[in-house]
Order: C-alpha cells, then sequence, then structure tokens
C-alpha cells in the first residue's frame, strides 16, 4: 500500500477497521473490498498506493497485524525499548506522543491519547521522520578555515564567535529562530542579543507578518471545539498539510455536523467539501466589506469560523492581509463572549513560544524598528549586516547571507550548516527536555528520550556558555532557572496543558492598514508536507513518500 504499509494479508479476517478509518476519518476513500464471499480481500483500487498524510494509522488499529509499518519492520522486539512520553515538533500542533528507543536510538513513534489534541492520531511525518535523527547529524563543532569546515574544540568554536563579536557593531549583529527551537533555547538567544544591543531578532522564517497581542496569532476556537463550527473560511491554508490530525477534526466536524466549508487561495484536494472560491486577495477585501455572498453565510451561521494560514501571512501585503481578516471575524460576528471564531494556523512548532517572548523585531535606540528576516538577507548582501546567528533556522535563503559571518547551531547538516562560518552540534527534539507551545497557545513539555550523539549539546546550553565565552554571562545557570526566568518573563509558560482563555483585544487593530495586491495569487505555505524541515529531509522515508505521493514518479504501490 506504499512506502509506509505493508501487507500481510493472510492475517486479514476482513474486520474493515482500516476501511472505515480511511473513509471517514481520513477521508480517503481509496481502500476497500473487492470481490465477493470467499474471494473477498482488503486492497487499495487499481493498485494505488494509500496516499494519506494519516496512513500509519492503519497500523495502530489493525488487529491481527495485517496492516503492518514497512519502515519500522524487524527492527526490534517490544520488549527491547524504552518509551518516553513526549510532544510532536513536526507542525504546530503539539500532539501528544510516545517515543520508544533503544540504547541512542529512536526506532519509532506512536501516538498518545490526548482528546484535547490529537485523539489517538499522529500524521506521517511525525511517525516515520525517525530514520531522519540518525542521518547526517552534526556531532561536534566545525570552524571554517582557508573555506573549508574543519572540526574544531568547542572552546575554539567559541572564540572565533567571541573574536567575531568583538568586532562587531550591535546594529550589524541578526538572529534568526528556526522552526524546531524550544523555548529555553530562544529565551536565552533573547536574552544574549539584549545584552549585546542587538535588535535585528526575528522568529518569522516564512516572513509572516503577524505579532502583537496574543489571540491575534493564536487558534483561539481550539482545536477540540472546531466541532462545533457550522461555517468556515480558509484563508491561504490548507489545513490537510499544514496540521493533518486538525483537519481530521475538520473532517469530522462536517461528517457528524453541518459544517459549510469554503476557501480563498490555491486550490486542494480536501478530504471534505471545500468551495474554492479563488486565489485573489481582492475577495478577502469582498468578504470583509460584505460583498461576497459566503459572507452571509458566515452572518448566519451560529458559530463561524475561519482559518488563516502561513500562505496569506506571508506575503509583502501580509499585514494588510491581517487587518483585513480580522475585519471579517468581527463583522460576521466571529468574535463573542462565548465564541472566538478567529483562527491562526502556524506549521512551525517554535513560532507560538518565539512571538510569546517576543523575538521579533525590537526598536533602535533612534526608534526606528530593528530587521526582519528578509530584511536581515538584504541586509548581508549589502554589508550592512556582518554577523547571523541561526538557531536552527533553514527554512529561509540562507545561501544569499553575502559575506556575512555565519553561526549555525543546529541538529542536522542542513542548508545552515553547508555555508555557515561556525557550525555548533545541538540536539533534537527527542534528545532535550524542552517546552513547546501549540498553535492554541497550550504550552506542553516534550522530554528526553535519548542523548545528543558525539559532542552534542542541549541548545541552550550552548547559548549559555557563549554568552560566558564572550563575556555576557545569562543569569541562570541551570534549566530549572532558565524556566523559572521564563515564567516570570511571560506567565503563560507557569502553567502546562492549559488552553489559555481569550482575551479581549481591540482586534480592529490587528495588523496594518493599506491596499492589497491582486496580482499576487495566494500561494502555499509549502509544496511539499514531507520535506518541511532538517529532520524530515534527513529521512530516508521521507524522501520515498515525497517521491510516491508529491514528485508523482512511484505511484505505484509496491508489489
Amino acid at each position: 500500500m506504499g512506502p509506509l504499509i505493508q501487507t500481510a494479508m493472510t492475517r486479514c479476517i476482513q474486520c474493515t477497521r482500516c476501511v472505515r478509518f480511511a473513509t471517514e476519518v481520513a477521508g480517503v476513500p481509496t481502500l476497500g473490498a473487492t470481490g465477493r464471499g470467499e474471494d473477498m480481500e482488503i486492497t487499495t483500487y487499481l493498485q494505488a498506493a494509500f496516499a494519506s498524510e494519516l496512513s500509519g494509522n492503519l497500523v495502530d488499529l489493525c488487529p491481527v497485524g495485517a496492516l503492518t509499518s514497512k519502515p519500522y519492520a524487524f527492527a526490534a522486539r517490544p520488549w527491547e525499548l524504552t518509551h518516553t512520553e513526549s510532544i510532536d515538533v513536526m507542525d504546530a500542533q503539539g500532539c501528544a506522543i510516545r517515543i520508544d528507543s533503544r540504547g541512542p536510538a529512536v526506532l519509532r513513534v506512536l501516538p498518545r491519547l490526548n482528546e484535547a489534541v490529537n485523539e489517538e492520531w499522529i500524521g506521517d511525518k511525525t511517525r516515520h521522520a525517525v530514520d531522519g535523527l540518525q542521518l547526517q547529524r552534526l556531532d561536534r563543532p566545525y570552524v571554517r578555515e582557508d573555506g573549508k569546515l574543519k572540526p574544531a574544540s568547542w572552546a575554539k568554536a567559541y572564540a572565533a564567535i567571541a573574536a567575531r563579536v568583538a568586532e562587531t557593531a550591535p546594529e550589524k549583529i541578526a538572529a534568526i529562530v528556526g522552526d524546531l527551537a524550544a523555548a529555553e533555547e530562544i529565551k536565552a538567544l533573547k536574552d544574549l542579543m539584549a545584552r549585546l544591543g542587538v535588535v535585528n531578532i526575528d522568529c518569522r522564517q516564512d516572513g509572516a507578518k503577524i505579532s502583537g497581542l496574543r489571540p491575534a496569532y493564536l487558534f483561539n476556537t481550539s482545536i477540540a471545539r472546531v466541532e462545533e463550527a457550522d461555517a468556515l473560511l480558509l484563508i491561504g491554508s490548507n489545513p490537510r498539510i499544514e496540521a493533518p490530525v486538525l483537519n481530521a477534526r475538520l473532517r469530522k466536524a462536517w461528517l457528524f455536523g453541518r459544517l459549510q466549508a469554503a476557501s480563498i487561495g490555491a486550490p486542494f484536494a480536501a478530504t471534505y467539501p471545500v468551495a474554492h472560491l479563488g486565489d485573489s486577495v481582492d475577495l478577502i477585501d469582498a468578504v470583509a466589506k460584505g460583498d461576497h455572498p459566503y459572507a452571509d453565510v458566515l452572518k448566519a451561521a451560529e458559530k463561524p469560523m475561519l482559518i488563516l494560514g502561513m500562505g496569506a501571512l506571508a506575503r509583502p501585503d501580509g499585514d494588510v492581509v491581517l487587518r483585513r481578516v480580522s475585519e471579517i471575524a468581527l463583522s460576521t460576528g466571529m468574535v463573542r463572549d462565548d465564541w472566538c471564531g478567529y483562527n491562526v494556523l502556524h506549521t512551525a512548532a517554535s513560532r507560538v513560544a518565539a512571538l510569546d517572548l517576543g523575538f521579533i523585531p525590537g526598536r533602535n535606540p533612534d526608534g526606528t524598528l530593528g530587521r526582519d528576516v528578509a530584511a536581515i538577507v538584504d541586509g548581508a548582501q549589502k554589508g550592512e549586516i556582518d554577523l547571523v546567528y541561526s538557531l536552527g533556522a533553514d527554512e529561509f535563503p540562507i545561501d544569499k547571507l553575502g559575506r556575512a559571518f555565519l553561526v549555525y547551531q543546529g541538529s542536522h547538516g542542513d542548508a545552515g550548516a553547508q555555508v555557515a562560518d561556525v557550525v555548533l552540534p545541538g540536539a533534537a527534539y527527542t534528545e532535550k527536555s524542552g517546552l513547546y507551545v501549540n498553535f492554541e497557545g497550550r504550552v506542553q513539555e516534550g522530554r528526553r528520550a535519548v542523548f545528543p550523539p558525539g559532542e552534542a549539546k542541549e541548545d541552550w546550553q550552548i547559548i549559555a556558555e557563549l554568552a560566558a565565552a564572550i563575556g555576557y554571562p545569562l543569569v541562570y545557570a541551570d534549566k530549572a532557572g532558565l524556566r523559572a526566568a521564563l515564567a516570570r518573563e511571560t506567565p503563560t509558560f507557569a502553567d502546562h496543558n492549559i488552553l489559555p482563555p481569550v482575551l479581549s483585544i481591540a482586534w480592529g487593530d490587528n495588523g496594518a492598514e493599506g491596499l492589497l495586491d491582486p496580482s499576487m495569487p495566494i500561494v502555499p505555505a509549502f509544496p511539499d508536507y514531507y520535506l518541511t524541515n532538517p529532520i524530515a529531509r534527513a529521512s530516508r522515508t521521507m524522501a520515498e513518500c515525497s517521491k510516491a505521493f508529491v514528485v508523482g514518479e512511484d505511484q505505484q504501490a509496491a508489489e
């Protein structure tokens, strides 16, 4: 049935649990029974692979082992494994997972039950990108000498960075946070940049024009309550690949409720009926002003909601889009005391925590605003930015930083490590305990299952040691002190697994006034679900899935 599911149909008892999951939960009715009587068998129609971002869940619900995990086959026995409860970071939903490891290796990831977030499902990238944790790893520091990266000691790497910082003015230094960072290292890096007087900091690699008050960038309806919605407007969002488990909830709302859905943006293969209104931002204006028929649908609904995606926010006029979408929420009755239908769907696990901590451009002494990611890249090309600190950031044009001195701290030898002047090996999400905030604003703790390879360290520890080497030591000496500082600065980090209340804010003040650019269509946030971060890109399994389901070179199931 494709790269992920291995079949042993002689075990099949034809209970049709897999067929029901495919049809009802995943919304991909390509699995069913052929033949009659004793000739009946469960298979995919037309010998096609089972093309769903939730296909790995079939293995969990098969009661007899007729459907098994192809990547995990014969890898280990259950009693050999150590189980660690943690949180997924492959998207921003924060699904509850169990990490199964043996020795230094993570061998599989399974879902944990959490009715409020992911029920009992996880996406295929969450489940099967784990082989990427062992591939292309950074396990020692590197310093570029004579144009080549060469292994170095931690002391030499810190000294190289400290020497460059000492000769660089604060206005020529910048820092960018990647999509998989935990709150602890974001806080540590922000404090270091503040000590240095650096205001050119940003966490929005995709250029999303969003910041400000917390409800303006949260999924306020909450994951569980989307089942109550009766009208939905998707704006620049494709939940099927941006948050597959949330998409299953939306399908559930349509299947068992009366959800009516429409989208503005690039068309996509939805798993429930979605009326495609178009891909022009003029449609956002029309709905906001009440000149589009779907505005009447939202106004007539009891619990209308909208989902604003990064495809609409990561535009040059994204801040204007944000203002218009806020006007839609107000004019259609989405924001009430008992209901808030205004939602932003993030695609990066680190984004909400970084916004909570204010990792966005600050103010220069003269009152001007610091540089965002696009301005950092532009400044590096012009020679106005001389040093860039990348905390696992690989999803921006990192190869266009010109002659800027690049410090890359991360777990994998991805785009950033290829062009860096100093490489600092960090820990993957399975190798550290860290706090993550999902797109609802729910603070959750991921726990360490294995130790980082070689000389790699936890990311907050690297930043703390670097700060001491530069001469600006941070005020906390351990993780407990760091988390206490987190809670003092941002009280939301004091309480874990709590859904935050929706605050009353001036919704009409979100974003900025201006004109939308109708010549630029709304495009997807990312084209390939399987290759969105360094871990997934290092995974051979994800490469096979991308080839089979996205590139389309291998649509036939393996015989």
